[in-house]
């Protein structure tokens, strides 16, 4: 047996998403988080980014190791969302999270009707043993609860994981982060600190929450048509601000898309959501009241294509119409990544003449739930770790945190700024580079932002049973039209491509016609076309090839 512990990211460095770490010693392996990623307007046909697991599933065919655990360090998708993904491609192990996170993670993993479930540890517990491994889960503010930081104890030495956090000393739910805690189970000695770095470019502290019911509570007085706020549904506490604010000001409260809906179940089933029955409105009842009594909580703040504020925004929602008087907040700041999604969609809701608050409009709707200069130092002094790997950032970020690092008299050599599959050693109070183990992009397709439906991975094997179908539709700007008969590439399989071109025409007409307006959205309209172009190929071949539409701009 070697005394020797090997680190190793497969997602979450020099990125902000994908967030999966590994812990091995000897022939054990640990794993931290199993979060997904989010595709830009440049990947065709992608929704979702996972992990590359290639190295965990090789590790237990050839080296016979085995996964002991897996913890789970908080609530949002690029820290769980991979779960129903990747468990069933993996042996059985047990999973640990604090409660919301577990109900969190059931709740998607029911969904996708995987067996798997994780178990609920609550902070206040005793510390837990995995294998060779011990951990202990420390409360810390965020912007989701039951945010944990967690203490690793390995045979080589302690780890500290400070995955996504900042230090909310008021926050609105009043659960503050456990500085005794931290410092307590630090007083054991600290091999290495692993630290969120996605704010250490902003000098002083992170603003805390607590202001911003003030905020809300102006903006609904004002406001003489419906109140509609779109924010991360797995925040919590910044839905029960905006259901106190809806309260005070005489609006009732609906919930718009699966998965507000699905987060307010389970957050409400642990007592964490403050909502009556008696204020919350079903959205086919919508009609029954009056606008200004109102008040919406839409999912889709990161501009997802098939989101219930992307439907809204498009005219194209069964039960919410937008008018003049109403008004929409962004409670939230795209994910990095996402900003030109965002961006088109304040666009779109913009030109349907509603007003439209977002971030660089007014600060007054969010904060951030990362923490900044003064709070990462804070860390750092309150840990007193040996070694530093700065996580959950892109590389800017990383070097921000390591210049931080230095001022407080650490070394170069002392702060790590690894890429995914950067292997880093510890052996006997030393640590070094390791291997570098190979890791892709594996890309999900044909999952909304927030609406479940059937997933295929985008891989060769795919390609090469189905074949792949190119749609090119040339769309007038100014009407949001067909312009003549789409043209088609066939690959992989044989058809009648003048048939195909002549069914997709009536499709395409018949879906874009009641549309008639200037298009500010391409995004979805190629979306739109893929999907019109999809049902049609299953219909006449009953086979799922994959579908890449290009819209040209006329």
């Amino acid at each position: 047996m070697n005394n020797q512990l090997s680190f190793i990211p497969l997602g979450g460095i020099g990125n902000v998403t994908k967030n999966m770490y590994l812990y091995e010693y000897n022939d054990q392996i640990l794993i931290v988080d199993c979060g997904l990623g989010f595709a830009d307007e440049t990947m065709l046909g992608v929704d979702l980014l996972l992990p590359d697991i290639s190295y965990l599933l090789n590790s237990a065919k050839q080296n016979k190791k085995r996964i002991v655990g897996m913890l789970l360090t908080h609530g949002h998708e690029d820290h769980i969302g991979a779960l129903p993904f990747l468990l069933p491609q993996l042996p059985d192990f047990p999973i640990f999270a604090t409660p919301l996170t577990a109900a969190f993670a059931n709740a998607k993993l029911k969904d996708f009707k995987a067996q798997k479930r994780v178990q609920t540890v609550k902070f206040n517990e005793p510390e837990k043993s995995i294998g060779s491994f011990r951990f202990s889960f420390i409360p810390v503010t965020h912007s989701v609860s039951d945010t944990s930081h967690i203490f690793i104890k390995t045979p080589v030495g302690n780890f500290y994981h400070g995955s996504d956090f900042k230090f909310d000393d008021t926050p609105s739910d009043g659960k503050k982060s456990d500085y005794a805690k931290i410092s307590q189970l630090a007083s054991q000695g600290t091999m290495c600190l692993l630290s969120d770095c996605l704010g250490a470019e902003r000098a002083g502290r992170t603003q805390s929450d607590i202001g911003l019911l003030e905020h809300f509570n102006r903006e609904m007085r004002e406001c003489k048509g419906k109140f509609i706020v779109t924010t991360y549904s797995s925040n919590i506490a910044r839905l029960n601000q905006i259901i106190k604010a809806s309260v005070d000001n005489g609006r009732r409260i609906c919930f718009v898309g699966r998965s507000l809906i699905r987060n307010r179940e389970v957050a409400g089933d642990l007592g964490y959501l403050n909502l009556k029955k008696d204020i919350e409105v079903e959205i086919d009842n919508l009609k029954n009241h009056a606008d200004n009594k109102l008040t919406l909580i839409v999912a889709g703040s990161q501009g997802q294509e098939n989101s219930a504020l992307t439907r809204i925004a498009n005219g194209e929602h069964r039960d919410v119409k937008l008018r003049e008087e109403d008004v929409i907040v962004f409670s939230s700041d795209p994910i990095p990544g996402n900003e030109t999604s965002v961006y088109e969609l304040v666009d779109t809701l913009t030109r349907r003449g509603v007003r439209v608050v977002y971030s660089p409009v007014s600060k007054d709707f969010h904060v951030s739930g990362h923490g900044s200069l003064d709070e990462l130092e804070q860390l750092i002094k309150l840990v007193r770790p040996k070694k530093l790997i700065p996580i959950g950032g892109q590389y800017r970020h990383m070097f921000a945190y390591r210049k931080l690092a230095e001022k407080l008299g650490y070394h170069k050599n002392d702060i790590f700024l690894l890429e995914d599959g950067q292997e880093l050693l510890f052996v006997d109070g030393q640590v070094k580079l390791g291997r570098t183990i190979p890791t892709k992009n594996v890309y999900v397709d044909e999952i909304s932002g927030e609406e479940l439906e059937s997933f295929v991975l985008r891989d060769r094997q795919k390609l090469s049973e189905a074949g792949i179908i190119i749609v090119l539709a040339e769309i007038d700007s100014a009407t949001g039209q067909l312009l003549g008969a789409p043209d088609i590439i066939v690959r992989g399989f044989l058809y009648d491509i003048k048939h195909l071109s002549s069914k997709l025409s009536q499709d395409m007409h018949k879906a874009l016609n009641p549309r008639k307006a200037r298009v500010t959205n391409w995004i979805y309209m190629r979306k739109l076309i893929g999907e019109v172009a999809e049902r049609r190929i299953f219909k006449d071949l009953r086979r799922r090839p994959l579908v890449l539409p290009v819209v040209i701009e006329v």
